[in-house]
């Protein structure tokens, strides 16, 4: 182990400032990482002719260091990202920069064994491996997403959604399935790495993932905060009304009984019996009356629990994912900051609809698969 402060450490944190900064842009000069990292031009330069040598990024242009621009070599290889959700498994490849390069995604049973829905996992990426004309060595690691509480240790122990991994080493057999190094963590934070890649700028944010269930990815201070037992942002099991009703967690009126997509679906099976999640926004855009009312109650519970989070954490920014992210939802946010925030606070943070749609955990498990990708030295 190198001692810290050594000169060899300097200079790892160094590189991986520069190349921490290039993941956040297409392209940029050398004078604008000097900026952005705080570094000397001379220490960029060495840091790029090197970065260059391992064949990680590649630079255009000329004129000296003012006309150079630096990028993420698009032949320094891939990372993988794999979301698992209730009822679907999506499959990413992207470049070193965790730009989505080519997506695939299936349907699937929420009750698939593990093994079953890794073995497809590495199936579809395959597909995209060769529709992209790679191979499979040039892909350094996988990040992997889960709707599920993941324990500091790596192990699922809720199994009211993917009853088929309770008590499995996600990260272990993942790894082994795919024959490469794979990071595991909940698709809420996933989805929260994802919007704080997309808004940088932002220190504090939280990510609320709208679906059958409730999940909430944490960025706290610009780095994801999972918790000390590893299972943060369980917002979806706040209680609201502990006579209310019965949650898949087995408690009482909790916050995803009143604003989880399946339980509001159970609502209309009488009158529309194949009515799936994600056809409730569109349901209502179309002029449902019962369709927008029960998204309005869902918005106005979520608010609710985002007061309750605004005045624990006071972030910036609130993004709403995943199938129900909607204007009529995120208007129950809102309304629910105005009225239940401390005073002054809840018409500082913004809310929105995440601009990446349903592909946020996506995206941010190709984000967790860079830190298992070594950096050259």
């Amino acid at each position: 182990m190198r001692p810290t402060g050594s000169t060899s450490a300097l200079r790892s944190a160094n590189l991986a400032r520069v190349v921490t900064v290039l993941r956040t842009d297409s392209e940029l000069s050398q004078a604008e990482i000097a900026r952005r990292t705080d570094l000397a031009p001379a220490t960029v330069s060495n840091i790029v002719r090197q970065l260059v040598a391992s064949g990680l990024v590649e630079t255009a242009g000329s004129g000296g260091r003012a006309g150079l621009t630096v990028s993420i070599a698009r032949g320094a290889g891939l990372v993988a990202g794999i979301d698992f959700g209730h009822s679907h498994l999506e499959v990413a490849l992207g470049d070193l920069a965790a730009r989505p390069l080519i997506t695939s995604r299936r349907k699937l049973d929420n009750d698939h064994a593990y093994g079953d829905g890794l073995a497809l996992a590495d199936e579809l990426l395959d597909s995209l491996l060769t529709e992209l004309g790679e191979d499979r060595s040039h892909v350094h690691a996988a990040g992997l997403g889960l709707p599920a509480p993941i324990t500091k240790d790596g192990r699922i122990t809720a199994g009211s959604i993917l009853p088929g991994w309770v008590g499995v080493a996600a990260a272990d057999v993942a790894s082994k399935a795919l024959q490469m190094p794979t990071l595991v963590d909940n698709d809420a934070n996933l989805g929260a790495l994802a919007e704080h890649s997309d808004h940088p700028e932002v220190s504090t944010l939280a990510y609320l993932k709208v679906s059958s269930g409730i999940g909430c990815g944490l960025v706290l201070d610009g780095t994801l905060y999972r918790g000390g037992l590893g299972t943060a942002g369980e917002l979806g099991h706040i209680t609201l009304d502990e006579t209310g009703p019965l949650c898949r967690c087995g408690s009482r009126g909790c916050l995803e009984a009143y604003a989880g997509g399946s339980g509001l679906v159970t609502q209309l099976h009488s009158r529309i019996p194949d009515l799936a999640v994600h056809d409730l926004v569109d349901l209502a855009d179309a002029g449902d009356a019962g369709a927008r009312r029960l998204l309005e109650d869902a918005g106005r519970a979520l608010g609710q629990g985002s007061a309750i989070l605004a005045n624990l954490l006071s972030p910036e920014l609130i993004v709403v994912g995943g199938d129900l992210a909607c204007g009529i939802v995120v208007d129950g946010i809102r309304d629910g900051l105005r009225r239940h925030a401390v005073d002054g606070l809840g018409g500082e943070i913004a809310v929105r609809v995440s601009e990446r749609g349903d592909q946020a955990s996506v995206v941010g498990a190709l984000v967790t698969a860079l830190d298992a990708v070594a950096l050259p030295l």
